[in-house]
């Protein structure tokens, strides 16, 4: 890819990134487009496992669509990380190193000889983040429950609190959980960048599915811990359990339309239906839902949105992905980014949500072949005799 004309934010700041499926490739490709220098690592052959996971049955150049949704930017070095070689040399690489990070499971970069501690002892200001399902040390993680995010949607609440009441609790349609830890993770590094520039100290950094998740969740945990309620869900389809009618999907003519807040009385003139106001949105939200159900049908998507638009109602119509992504191709480009692959040709991502000013976000690199950048890195960071020993070793890929 073409190298940015101006600077990133992140210009100089080198990461080691052990990490696999999307918390820690999320978090490591937030920095990237930032400007980092990501190495990830990746086993000799294989690489990322998330690679040979198909989306719908399906690859992309070979690849997962997964694992390109979140491993632009990076160069892809392949280490036998059981390699007595291959370890020492990713800890003589880390010298030259700000970050590491990885999302095994708590103990195993330890027990590889690579933990915080391994780190620190070549490196002392580097900071090693670590995301884990549960978090070093919980009750859970030492039950050995897998830290995967349906897993953490079901043990956190998301589930139970998400859908109709009667129906089985429901999984939100993103993981969730992944995203929330990603993002978390990716700011304690920024942080702790911050705080090494200040007052030169590097530190350890971790979080984990399952606290991302009850953050995220933070004001309806709040209520339970507080108000001493239970949160129950809506019969009739109110789309939050802590919100009250008309939050929520309505039915149209022919399709949805989503109604964030509105005032009865303003919404049962707007439907034709004043008696809309005589009712308690909250104590009566599911009879409330249901009668501005019976309203909303008797119009399209289209002529509903008119009105509401017009009167300053808080609405939407509801789409599918594919309707969203063609939209984005047309009329709406820049939240798109186009890459040249070797394989798959060119393909499009979500492009980074932040903007700057200044040092804008860039794309540099295409999601990497395996090994893709293997003799190109170490030749950098070690030199060509020391990369030539480690490839006869057997160390790396």
């Amino acid at each position: 890819m073409a190298e940015s004309q101006t600077p990133n934010a992140l210009d100089g700041i080198r990461i080691l990134d052990f990490t696999q499926m999307m918390l820690g490739p999320l978090c490591t490709q937030t920095l990237a487009d930032m400007g980092a220098d990501v190495l990830k690592i990746e086993r000799p052959g294989k690489g990322e496992w998330m690679r040979g996971m198909p989306m719908i049955g399906e690859f992309v150049g070979g690849d997962s669509a997964a694992f390109h949704s979140f491993n632009r930017n990076k160069r892809s070095v392949t280490v036998d990380l059981k390699s007595e070689d291959g370890r020492a040399a990713l800890l003589e690489m880390s010298k030259k190193c700000d970050v590491v990070v990885e999302n095994f499971r708590s103990g195993v970069m330890d027990r590889l000889g690579l933990g915080y501690d391994d780190f620190k002892a070549v490196n002392p200001k580097i900071i090693y983040a670590s995301g884990s399902g549960w978090g070093a040390g919980s009750h859970l993680a030492e039950k050995g429950m897998p830290g995967q995010d349906l897993l953490v949607q079901a043990m956190s609440g998301v589930m139970f609190n998400t859908g109709r009441a009667g129906d089985p609790p429901t999984a939100c349609g993103t993981p969730i959980a992944d995203f929330a830890a990603s993002q978390a993770l990716a700011i304690g590094i920024l942080a702790a960048l911050i705080a090494r520039d200040r007052h030169g100290v590097g530190q350890r950094i971790e979080t984990n599915l399952y606290s991302a998740t009850l953050n995220a969740m933070g004001q309806e945990n709040f209520a339970v811990l507080n108000q001493g309620i239970e949160l129950e869900r809506s019969k009739a389809g109110v789309a939050s359990c802590w919100n009250d009618a008309p939050y929520g999907p309505h039915p149209t003519a022919d399709g949805w339309v989503a109604i964030a807040m509105c005032p009865l009385e303003k919404l049962g003139s707007l439907l034709d239906d004043e008696g809309l106001a005589e009712l308690d949105p909250w104590g009566q939200r599911d009879e409330t839902k249901l009668r501005i159900d019976e309203a909303t049908q008797k119009k399209t998507t289209a002529e509903i949105m008119a009105i509401f638009e017009a009167a300053d109602v808080w609405a939407a119509p509801i789409r599918t992905s594919k309707d969203v992504m063609d939209e984005l191709v047309d009329r709406d480009s820049s939240r798109i980014v186009e890459m040249d692959h070797p394989k798959a040709g060119k393909i499009k991502a979500i492009a980074n949500p932040v903007s700057m000013s200044e040092t804008p976000v860039s794309v540099r690199y295409a999601p990497p072949q395996v090994g893709e950048h293997t003799d190109e890195v170490l030749t950098e960071m070690l030199g060509a005799d020391r990369t030539e020993t480690l490839r006869r070793s057997g160390a790396i890929g």
